[in-house]
């Protein structure tokens, strides 16, 4: 019988933080260097990227994964004929939808809030209502509820889940623990473990994965560390064999008496929140490498040189880009703001005719934004552009 202590130890014992508050530590003050981007332009643009991406990397951990150009095509309410592919698209939808919304609403939360048992039940409400009823079932074609708890026994792997009567007093527990958290790098580390132990309690009928997912996106947003620009997920998923192996090891009982003092294994634990903090600095360096201005205005450049070398029609028309003269332009509108058309005219420092052509192919190719015909001209950043402007941010968008 399942009882409240079953999954202690929630959180390590001081004698074994040593090594987990160092990655905290070099993960607080590498995210700190994202500060001088975060409010840019282009690190606007990319949001939308990154949630399309966060999609695909959390439905690819649960095999149901669809190509970046149907996630971007779904987008555009342009979905395959193919019953599988256009679930797919909708299992994407429905996390891009869930992720933009509880980033809003949650916006101002305090990191402890995060833990309320309420808010689990939310993120999968909000997942699951996204998708059609005729596509709300589990793979053994039981039908999932939104925000309902698990009514019945399960087994994931060889891990036997709590009784159904046992997930409320088990999620008061874990909200308990890790929302009393209050010092930055213990947050942090309380993030990295309730991930586990939310999966092992397994609340719900299908979806646990994913709301867990979800939990530590938004989790670590709350505690200040993402400022949107990157989440564990891409990570998780680039090491899903790994992942799911320290998930199982942290579900081992107690080996001895130099393994902590609960039920379960804190040596797993402590093994799975170390993997899981590696996956975060993977992801916070990658991004701070991504993100550095001289490399974005050198990517920029190429950009444009290949696509001067490779014309297309707009109507009856060919593209038009002159990379040079595009650069500066298109730098400013990257990494300071909106501009007029006239001022964009300006700084490319050619002929009005010549300024017009170069902005229509510019916006043809969804590098530049605008309301209007005549309104003011943003940053875009279409999805062909990640392979030069964020190489191997999303490889899988080179192999589509």
């Amino acid at each position: 019988m399942t009882t409240v202590v079953s999954f202690e130890p929630l959180f390590p014992e001081d004698r074994v933080l040593d090594p987990l508050i160092e990655r905290t530590t070099e993960l607080v003050d590498s995210s700190q260097k994202l500060l001088a981007v975060s409010g840019t332009p282009f690190a606007a643009a990319l949001v939308p990227q990154l949630r399309a991406m966060n999609s695909y990397y959390t439905n690819k951990i649960e095999g149901q994964h669809t190509t970046p150009a149907r996630i971007e095509a779904a987008l555009k309410r342009d979905y395959s004929a193919d019953v599988a592919e256009r679930k797919k698209q909708r299992l994407a939808m429905a996390h891009i939808a869930t992720e933009s919304s509880l980033e809003e609403e949650w916006d101002l939360l305090a990191t402890p809030a995060l833990f309320e048992p309420a808010r689990l039940t939310a993120i999968h409400e909000r997942f699951f209502s996204y998708l059609p009823v005729a596509e709300r079932f589990t793979s053994e074609g039981e039908p999932i509820v939104p925000g309902e708890l698990r009514k019945s026994d399960v087994t994931v792997g060889r891990h036997l889940a709590p009784e159904p009567e046992m997930i409320a007093p088990l999620l008061d527990a874990w909200a308990k623990r890790y929302a009393r958290l209050r010092i930055k790098d213990h947050q942090l580390i309380g993030i990295a473990c309730s991930h586990h132990r939310l999966a092992w309690t397994h609340p719900f009928a299908d979806g646990n994965g994913r709301v867990a997912r979800l939990h530590s996106h938004l989790a670590l947003r709350s505690a200040d560390l993402t400022h949107g620009l990157w989440s564990p997920l891409r990570g998780l998923a680039r090491e899903h064999e790994l992942y799911y192996a320290r998930l199982s090891e942290a579900d081992q009982t107690r080996r001895n008496d130099l393994d902590g003092r609960g039920n379960l294994s804190q040596e797993g634990l402590v093994r799975f929140a170390r993997f899981f903090l590696d996956c975060c600095l993977d992801q916070v360096s990658f991004m701070v490498r991504m993100t550095e201005f001289d490399g974005i205005a050198d990517r920029l450049l190429d950009l444009l040189r290949y696509l001067d070398s490779n014309p297309w029609m707009i109507g009856s028309e060919k593209s038009v880009i002159k990379p040079e003269a595009s650069a500066l332009a298109m730098e400013f509108v990257a990494t300071r703001r909106a501009v007029s058309r006239a001022e964009f005219n300006q700084i490319l420092g050619v002929t009005d005719v010549l300024a017009r052509r170069i902005t229509r192919s510019l916006l043809d190719i969804g590098l530049l934004d605008s309301p209007s015909h005549r309104g003011n001209l943003s940053f875009g950043l279409p999805l062909k552009s990640l392979r030069f402007l964020f190489p191997r941010l999303w490889p899988e968008v080179d192999q589509d």
